[in-house]
């Protein structure tokens, strides 16, 4: 979430010198974080041009909360969610909407999943992942938030992602993983399985957030 990402720059109170650890990790990429206006369909509208123009980037656009995707919702219809076939151009970026139901209020409580879900044109007759035109996701663990991003850099292709995710996660300890989940030869997984016994179930709910 946000306020977690706010921590991704730290700062030394005495001299101001800040210092950013993942861009100085010794690795040959640059990481620039930005606390941009409160201007959603400015400030995404930037940043999905900047992945047309620069596609090998990264480009990662997140609400404070999910629900305040709303003011950029004529940029995510005209072009986020239609960039290949109406525009010919493709693109990476990536939306991170923190899902709410966690008590703070109005405007604080849903990212509006079933909205992006209604605008995929997935197909459920293919397992093509290059004939949709964005990702929709719910990372539920750190190490599967790893892979769908890295996955989306290393990708022979460019779609657009949508990670949603409660925020309550940051702070569960059950939401877990180790170093080992994201060692060579791992990868991101579409669905989990789970640890019943499948003999067992007789309903399955699929849900995002809480029920």
């Amino acid at each position: 979430g946000t306020f977690s990402q706010r921590h991704a720059v730290l700062t030394d109170q005495k001299t101001m010198k800040q210092i950013c650890p993942l861009g100085s990790a010794g690795y040959s990429g640059r990481l620039q974080i930005c606390n941009s206006h409160l201007s959603e369909f400015a400030t995404f509208g930037f940043e999905f041009g900047y992945s047309w123009e620069s596609p090998k980037n990264l480009n990662i656009w997140e609400a404070q909360f999910g629900d305040f995707f709303n003011g950029a919702q004529i940029a995510i219809d005209a072009f986020f969610s239609s960039s290949e076939s109406k525009w010919l151009r493709s693109s990476s970026m990536v939306m991170l909407l923190p899902l709410g139901y966690d008590g703070a209020g109005p405007e604080h409580s849903s990212s509006r999943m079933e909205r992006f879900l209604q605008l995929t044109d997935d197909d459920p007759f293919t397992r093509d992942p290059k004939a949709v035109n964005m990702i929709v996701a719910n990372c539920t663990t750190p190490a599967q938030y790893f892979h769908i991003l890295r996955r989306q850099v290393l990708r022979s292709y460019r779609r657009p992602l949508v990670l949603i995710a409660p925020k309550g996660l940051l702070r569960s300890n059950d939401c877990v993983s180790t170093l080992q989940d994201m060692a060579p030869g791992t990868q991101f997984h579409s669905v989990l399985p789970d640890t019943v016994d499948p003999q067992g179930v007789r309903t399955l709910v699929f849900c995002s957030g809480k029920v």
